[in-house]
């Protein structure tokens, strides 16, 4: 499902846009506006993708659906990127919140009511 795939693209933008400052965070000095409005058009990218995504997805989900399989996605993306760019360890109990949201997913959408 192409709606999967530009999900999965539009949490990459959203992470970095929430994200990439902090691998500078201890070190150099960011003027905050300016890192407000590099984050506002890293954002504008994950809106482009976001919105058609979730109006693709509604075919298939309902709403509260996609928002909780796009909570699973963004967790995942984040948990990459934190290992990735901001060279944080991967600790057990992460992948278990992750499971967890996953699960969710599994019964948001693995029953009809």
């Amino acid at each position: 499902m192409i709606f999967l795939v530009l999900l999965v693209a539009a949490n990459v933008f959203m992470t970095v846009a929430w994200y990439w400052h902090l691998r500078f965070a201890k070190g150099e000095h960011q003027s905050m506006v300016k890192l407000i409005a590099i984050s506002w058009g890293i954002a504008f990218f994950e809106y482009c993708l976001q919105v058609p995504a979730n109006r693709l997805g509604y075919r298939y989900f309902n709403a509260t659906q996609l928002k909780i399989i796009q909570e699973a996605v963004s967790i995942t993306v984040f948990l990459i990127f934190a290992v990735l760019v901001l060279n944080e360890r991967l600790q057990w109990n992460y992948i278990v919140a992750l499971l967890l949201v996953v699960l969710a997913v599994y019964f948001a959408v693995g029953f009809k009511s």
